[in-house]
């Protein structure tokens, strides 16, 4: 049977390990077979905590509920961690002085939530003749996020779009 989680009882397979019983007290070095013995005594299971120590550092605790507390911590660490997500703001090149303010309070939103932004400019017609225009517009958008943000992709174009990234500092 593969064993998830912590060695235990005769799963340990060291002849010596170093022994903390259920209190925190040090019981020092002793034989694997003796410390889970005493642990027996107390009607509890020797588990290995750091495997990696020479001698293995052991402690008299319950198992079920060693494995039952990580799994609960597991989760709720999985539970408090945030997924970055790429928002995407689309903007025309000759954009109203107001729709800007708009649309940057909206990206200033989402970084400081910790997401990316990705700005789309899409081009029409005869604006695509124009790529300085489009370029100056995500220059002063990046000046306006230069404390905030830090520019991932530079502007590029695609097609009829131009797209540049921002990632939060």
């Amino acid at each position: 049977m593969p064993l998830n989680g912590p060695r235990y009882n005769e799963f340990i397979t060291v002849p010596k390990v170093r022994v903390i019983d259920g209190e925190g007290e040090n019981l020092g070095v002793m034989f694997t077979r003796e410390a889970i013995e005493q642990a027996a005594e107390v009607g509890l299971d020797l588990v290995e905590v750091s495997p990696t120590a020479d001698p293995p550092v052991c402690k008299f605790l319950d198992i079920g509920k060693y494995k039952y507390e990580a799994q609960k911590k597991a989760n709720a660490a999985r539970k408090n961690q945030k997924t970055q997500e790429i928002k995407e703001i689309k903007m025309r090149p000759n954009i109203d002085d107001h729709d800007y303010d708009v649309k940057m309070r909206a990206v200033n939103k989402f970084i400081e939530e910790g997401d990316k932004v990705k700005i789309t400019l899409r081009f029409r017609g005869r604006e695509l003749a124009h790529g300085q225009l489009g370029m100056k517009l995500l220059q002063r958008v990046q000046a306006d996020v230069v404390e905030v943000a830090k520019v991932e992709q530079h502007p590029r174009m695609e097609g009829r779009q131009m797209l540049m990234v921002l990632a939060p500092k």
